[in-house]
């Protein structure tokens, strides 16, 4: 029997990535990343200065990239490309739009399908992205899609690069994901919508500890809560 999994989809700036790892670490289970995937090939594209619709080259691309990824360490969890950590780069403003970009173009889907399946080891998988519960694991045991008012999202954009330390123009923000979010829900392969079966969550006005019980709730009804105390 495969291993269970637990989706986390929905828009940029939901807040499904803190809430997907942390998920995972609770239940002691895998954790994928798959926007950090699009994100690698976006930025080993920019990196090589390959057009963003060469889908051709993007393929092979992908289809090649040498990542991986480290879950622990008193530095966190870590992503490396050709060796290299990347973590930093791969949550710029330029590269998350580059990656909505290149995650348009159905060859670099095709792709990155299998290896993201390949992250389905015991005890259990939690997937966060826009089409986890969709597409690549469509028989997951529980699927979350997460949303929250474009100008929430925009806020915590904002006020997380603010404490990063650099420049941010709320009005910006807003039209970049107002673009992103046209993108990822028109495109013809795999949009970002929910699926049949999943459970929508808006965290617009809840805390990040009220969206984690939601969810702790919803895995026990499918008896996936192995968290103490929960």
């Amino acid at each position: 029997m495969s291993a269970p999994v637990i989706t986390v989809d929905g828009p940029s700036g939901s807040g499904k990535g803190t809430i997907s790892r942390q998920v995972a670490e609770r239940l002691g289970w895998g954790f994928l990343d798959s926007g950090a995937l699009y994100r690698l090939v976006a930025l080993a594209a920019l990196r090589r200065e390959l057009p963003l619709n060469d889908a051709d080259a993007l393929f092979d691309l992908a289809r090649n990239l040498d990542v991986h990824f480290e879950t622990g360490g008193e530095e966190g969890p870590q992503v490396f490309l050709d060796g290299k950590r990347v973590a930093s780069e791969l949550r710029t403003e330029a590269c998350g739009d580059a990656a909505s970009q290149v995650a348009a173009l159905p060859p670099v889907r095709e792709a990155l399908l299998a290896r993201q399946r390949d992250f389905r080891v015991a005890p259990g998988l939690v997937a966060d992205g826009r089409d986890m519960g969709t597409v690549v694991f469509p028989d997951a045991q529980l699927k979350v899609f997460l949303t929250a008012s474009r100008e929430e999202r925009a806020q915590r954009r904002y006020k997380q690069l603010m404490e990063q330390g650099l420049s941010a123009n709320l009005q910006s923000l807003l039209d970049e994901l107002a673009e992103r979010d046209r993108r990822d829900t028109e495109r013809a392969v795999a949009p970002l919508k929910p699926a049949e079966d999943a459970v929508e969550v808006d965290s617009t006005h809840m805390s990040i500890d009220a969206v984690l019980d939601e969810i702790f709730s919803l895995a026990a009804k499918r008896g996936l809560n192995t968290v103490p105390g929960r």
